[in-house]
């Protein structure tokens, strides 16, 4: 049985429960930080096994033996901390800040733009990636380009700009990723970690006018996909795949979320805002 993570640290909001939130959240709770993370009511995760926002739909969602919670009234989070397991709020608007009052403010959004983060939100505050300038809309920023400044940590002056395509693995960018062809609600035809052949039906869209296929675009994975029936807009991202074809990475933080993840902690860290005792106290 594995130990019991004690979440007794500082606190730290986290924006977002996505997959590079994630990469966040579980890197600052493994290190005793009491962790609490919020979302919106139906977020669009295309890797939701690694995304500890999967609680939203499910209630409880573990990624690599870390476990998280959905909580649904105030001052439930502490019960949550007491166990080990990190709360998920539903608060986009972040509502629950008054109450929280956060030492570090984390957000991990991934929106390329900021959706009202501040600085007087918490006595720290991190952006991660396009949308954050440090000094300016936070203290600090974290760059999320993949390359050669992935998780470099920004005292100053924004992050790279949106490039607008997706990272590179394997060779592949752009043509990796899968969008939805309109609107409507989706129906998953394949499971992630199913390895696909290039014009392979992933998964069909619903509407009104009926239904459309969504094909697969290269040979590989199926690195991420829709949770099924999940309502969607047009040209959304809806499917990830992998061209190395290791089904084991499709249900493990990814090398990207978890510098990111050890770039934030580092940031915590040297912030200056420990005390020596502060991670063994209440």
């Amino acid at each position: 049985m594995n130990k019991k993570l004690e979440m007794i640290g500082p606190l730290v909001l986290v924006r977002g429960a996505g997959e590079q939130a994630s990469g966040v959240g579980w890197a600052l709770a493994k290190a005793g930080f009491r962790v609490l993370m919020t979302e919106v009511a139906n977020p669009l995760m295309v890797r939701w096994p690694v995304c500890f926002g999967t609680a939203v739909v499910k209630g409880t969602w573990q990624v690599e033996e870390i476990s998280s919670r959905l909580v649904t009234k105030p001052g439930a989070w502490a019960a949550a901390w007491q166990e080990g397991i990190i709360p998920i709020l539903i608060d986009p608007n972040l509502d629950c800040l008054s109450e929280l009052k956060p030492t570090f403010l984390v957000d991990a959004i991934l929106a390329k733009r900021n959706l009202g983060t501040r600085r007087d939100m918490a006595v720290r505050t991190i952006g991660l990636g396009p949308g954050f300038t440090a000094g300016e809309n936070v203290d600090l920023v974290v760059e999320t380009n993949r390359g050669h400044h992935l998780a470099r940590l920004i005292y100053s002056g924004p992050a790279e700009p949106n490039t607008g395509i997706p990272g590179e693995i394997g060779g592949f960018a752009k043509e990796r990723v899968i969008y939805t062809p309109k609107a409507g609600v989706f129906r998953a035809m394949r499971s992630i970690g199913e390895q696909v052949e290039k014009g392979d039906c992933v998964g069909v869209i619903d509407d009104d006018g009926g239904s459309t296929k969504v094909l697969a675009t290269l040979h590989g994975v199926l690195r991420g996909l829709l949770l099924n029936n999940t309502p969607v807009g047009a040209a959304v991202k809806l499917g990830d795949i992998d061209p190395r074809g290791k089904k084991e990475y499709c249900f493990t933080i990814s090398e990207k979320a978890r510098a990111i993840g050890g770039a934030v902690l580092l940031s915590i860290m040297e912030s200056g805002l420990l005390s020596p005792l502060s991670l063994k106290t209440t």
